[in-house]
């Protein structure tokens, strides 16, 4: 994890009945069409968030990369939210992906010790540069829940 980030407990209510809150995507390409409908939604209604295509883009990708983390890495995806956040720091998306693994995720290094190429171990750092904050932790119910906010300005 990054130097930035911090592990603080997260209490994720999984018996809410917010179905916007409450959806959990099956594929990555749903998490994204989430992620771009909640900032749509948010300036519909009044909302503050503005942002570029390019902050867009990072809280997309973010998502992309946390889902596929679960589902590859996680045992699947067991919660997911989104919304966007208007902290001090300025309007954010915040998304929390919870799986079934206790796992934290972690930065592999491009290169095994014989200096080959590795597939994969990108997405985590990609998360850790992106978001201005990431906090992982343990479910009482079991697995973990990733949350993160992705700055929109």
């Amino acid at each position: 994890m990054c130097d930035r980030d911090t592990t603080e407990p997260v209490v994720v209510d999984q018996r809410g009945t917010d179905p916007h809150h409450r959806y959990r995507p099956c594929r990555p390409a749903d998490a994204r069409r989430a992620v771009e409908r909640a900032v749509t939604e948010c300036r519909a209604t009044g909302g503050h968030a503005t942002c570029d295509a390019g902050a867009l883009s990072d809280a997309v990708l973010v998502a992309s990369e946390l889902t596929t983390n679960a589902i590859l890495h996680g045992g699947g995806i067991t919660d997911f939210r989104v919304d966007v956040v208007e902290p001090g720091a300025g309007p954010g998306v915040r998304l929390s992906v919870c799986d079934r693994s206790h796992d934290l995720p972690v930065a592999v290094p491009p290169t095994d010790d014989r200096g080959r190429r590795r597939l994969g171990g990108r997405g985590w750092p990609i998360v850790c540069r992106l978001a201005r904050e990431v906090r992982v932790a343990d479910l009482p119910s079991g697995g973990k829940c990733i949350t993160v906010v992705v700055p929109l300005s």
